[in-house]
C-alpha cells in the first residue's frame, strides 16, 4: 500500500473517531478540516452549511485559513458560481480562483496565498446541505483518488451534522415533554 493511501485511511478512521465520540458539531467539523488538510497536503480546509434560506454558507469550520480570510465577506450563492456548481451535486476544481470568475473573492484569494480550489457538495440523500472546500497554494489539478477521499469525508461529514441536528432537536423535545410533565405533576 502507498503511503498516501495510508494517508487517507489514517484520516478516515481520525475521522470516523471524532464522528463517533462528539455529537458536537464544530469539534466534529473543526477535526474534519484538520485531517482533510493534512491528508491531502493542501493549504487549507473549510466547511461550509446553507442557511435556512439557503443563500449563504455560512462557515462550520476551517483549518489553515488567516482570521481576514474568514472575515472577507459573506459566501452568497448567487455570487459564487462554483458554490452553485457544487450545490448541485457537482464536485468542483478550479485550478486558479485567482483568475476563475466562478470564485467570489479573488483579490481575497490572492492575498491569502490560495491558489487552487476544490469543492465537495455535503449530501444528505439527494439534498446539499453545505460544501467541503480544500485550497491548496500552488495551481494543480487533484488526482482522482482526492476526489474520491474527499468525497468519502464529504458524505461522512453530511452524516455527522444530520446526526447532531437529529441530537440536538431530539433533546430539545425531551427537555420540552420533561418541562410539561413537571408543570402538569406540579399544579
Amino acid at each position: 500500500m502507498k503511503s498516501k493511501e495510508k494517508d487517507y485511511y489514517r484520516s478516515l478512521y481520525e475521522v470516523a473517531m471524532v464522528i463517533n465520540s462528539s455529537l458536537d458539531p464544530a469539534t466534529v467539523l473543526a477535526k474534519i478540516a484538520e485531517q482533510v488538510t493534512l491528508a491531502i497536503e493542501a493549504k487549507a480546509c473549510s466547511i461550509r452549511l446553507l442557511d435556512k434560506q439557503g443563500k449563504r454558507l455560512l462557515l462550520g469550520a476551517s483549518y489553515g485559513l488567516s482570521k481576514g480570510y474568514l472575515r472577507k465577506g459573506a459566501v452568497e450563492i448567487e455570487k459564487s458560481g462554483l458554490d452553485q456548481e457544487a450545490l448541485a451535486g457537482k464536485s468542483v476544481t478550479i485550478r486558479d480562483a485567482c483568475t476563475d470568475p466562478r470564485f467570489q473573492y479573488p483579490e481575497k484569494a490572492r492575498e491569502e496565498g490560495i491558489a487552487s480550489v476544490m469543492v465537495i457538495p455535503l449530501m444528505i440523500e439527494d439534498r446539499a446541505i453545505g460544501v467541503l472546500r480544500v485550497y491548496s497554494a500552488t495551481c494543480r489539478d487533484f488526482a482522482p483518488e482526492e476526489t474520491e477521499f474527499l468525497t468519502v469525508i464529504a458524505n461522512l461529514s453530511a452524516i455527522a451534522i444530520e446526526n447532531a441536528r437529529l441530537h440536538q432537536a431530539l433533546k430539545a423535545d425531551y427537555e420540552l415533554l420533561a418541562a410539561y410533565e413537571y408543570r402538569l405533576f406540579d399544579d
